[in-house]
């Protein structure tokens, strides 16, 4: 956890006191160990809350928290909420689960965690990054950027920051960063000052009547920006130039067209690195060096050069920040490198992630790919299986693992091998279905050799098998 040296009883209008008016003491989080949960509920404990938590599974991510002073319970059963002012759940957690169906007979308040962090992003500057991809990645720059200018921002992102070891900060700042996730609308429970918005395409179409419903709903977003904020969106982004005239806020734009406000040109990507120039309309801003590998984290870095180029933060102190910026867990981590093999662990899981990484990975490490792909959700396999066909298609080899249900109940009809029909009717790529995901590093060991790199993919329990290859790789010739 990375704190300022401010004393919490010395954050004006950030306290027990002030946050909800003094009503709530004590908060209970369903599924605590959640990438959305953990960070608010690590916040709320650092500003003196008594913060209790529930996860069916537990994590390193828990044992940081439980070693922070939360209390929590490896199964979820009644009793435990008995005592809470409120009940925080994710989109994922489902009304049938015994703690929340307790928490409603006692009548205890049960929201979902948007709207917890709305309630936190209303008493500070926030700044909410939404998006298909890139959320978590340019909240994390945003807020780097915004610490190095020693404004002591709050962060709260759904990843781990390599710079705080956590996905949380508690700053004594004006500025509060945060993602702001789409799914379930949840994004709606928040008010942000600054709107910035990476990108938008089809997604979580489970619970968004088609992809015009989504795009109403991220200019819903967009116009809860207040008078006196902005909204910040990517050029490059065909949805987001459609919806822009439809804005009734101030609003700036990214990306790599001449058109952008805030561009890049003569971007050179060597070795994981990226160095390009940066424009804002006609004048020359500087050049920027970026250490973690890919276009798209170029546009990410975009986004947050915009971002805080508006509130005034010298360009110098931004490119600082960037240059030093080390990644966010699981977003194309490196893992190790044994006998002359990569290991990455990536959390791309939406098919134009798995071409964003695959792409880069093939064009920077001119190296046999070998990826082991966990689709998340049945809906989203049923959607985008024969897209994730495609892609996957440009790993030298692909194994697949049986898909992580998440919240989902199966589909009749859906499973991995989906995926592998396509590819098989598509005659692409070179793919194999080994089942259950424990199945997976000894295929991976089985085949593979020196000069190799191999990527665990998915937003799911796939990262859970790194370990066991990484062990293997020692004894590969």
């Amino acid at each position: 956890m990375h704190l300022d040296c401010t004393p919490i009883e010395q954050i004006e209008n950030f306290g027990c006191e002030t946050i909800m008016f003094g009503k709530i003491k004590k908060l209970y989080f369903v599924g605590i160990g959640g990438a959305g949960m953990s960070g608010i509920a690590e916040i709320l404990h650092n500003l003196g809350y008594t913060i209790k938590g529930s996860d069916n599974s537990p994590s390193s991510v828990t044992e940081y928290l439980h070693n922070l002073g939360i209390t929590i319970y490896n199964e979820q059963i009644a009793d435990n909420v008995s005592d809470a002012d409120v009940v925080v759940i994710s989109s994922a957690i489902s009304k049938d689960n015994p703690e929340v169906k307790k928490a409603n007979e006692l009548g205890i308040p049960v929201i979902k965690r948007a709207e917890m962090l709305g309630e936190l992003m209303r008493l500070k500057f926030s700044i909410g990054v939404a998006g298909t991809h890139g959320k978590t990645s340019t909240t994390s720059m945003i807020g780097r950027i915004v610490q190095l200018a020693d404004l002591k921002p709050t962060i709260i992102v759904g990843g781990i920051v390599a710079e705080l070891g956590t996905g949380a900060s508690l700053g004594s700042g004006d500025y509060l960063i945060a993602e702001a996730d789409e799914y379930d609308k949840s994004f709606l429970a928040m008010y942000p000052s600054i709107a910035v918005i990476t990108n938008l395409e089809a997604d979580h179409l489970d619970c968004y009547d088609g992809l015009e419903d989504l795009k109403n709903s991220f200019l819903s977003f967009m116009n809860r920006v207040p008078f006196y904020g902005s909204v910040i969106l990517s050029a490059d982004d065909e949805n987001l130039m459609k919806l822009r005239p439809h804005l009734n806020r101030p609003s700036s734009t990214f990306g790599f067209t001449v058109e952008s406000d805030y561009r890049a040109v003569n971007v050179k990507s060597a070795n994981g690195q990226s160095v390009f120039s940066v424009y804002h309309n006609e004048d020359l801003l500087g050049e920027a060096v970026l250490n973690v590998p890919g276009r798209y984290n170029v546009s990410n870095a975009l986004a947050a050069i915009a971002t805080c180029h508006q509130i005034e933060i010298p360009f110098e102190v931004i490119a600082d920040a960037l240059r030093q910026f080390k990644g966010v867990g699981r977003r194309f981590e490196r893992v190790a490198e044994i006998n002359d093999i990569l290991l990455f662990d990536d959390y791309a899981h939406h098919p134009t992630e798995v071409k964003a990484t695959l792409e880069m990975a093939k064009n920077e490490y001119k190296r046999r790919i070998i990826v082991v792909f966990q689709p998340h959700l049945f809906s989203r396999t049923k959607e985008f299986a024969e897209k994730f066909a495609e892609v996957l298609a440009i790993a030298d080899k692909c194994i697949l693992t049986d898909i992580y249900p998440a919240r989902e109940k199966p589909i009749e009809g859906v499973t991995s091998e989906l995926i592998l029909k396509y590819a098989n009717e598509m005659k692409i790529g070179d793919f194999e279905y080994v089942g259950k995901k424990r199945n997976a590093p000894d295929k991976v060991l089985e085949i593979a050799q020196s000069g190799d790199l191999i990527i665990t993919m998915g937003a799911g329990s796939i990262t859970h098998i790194k370990n066991e290859i990484s062990e293997g790789l020692h004894i590969i010739d």
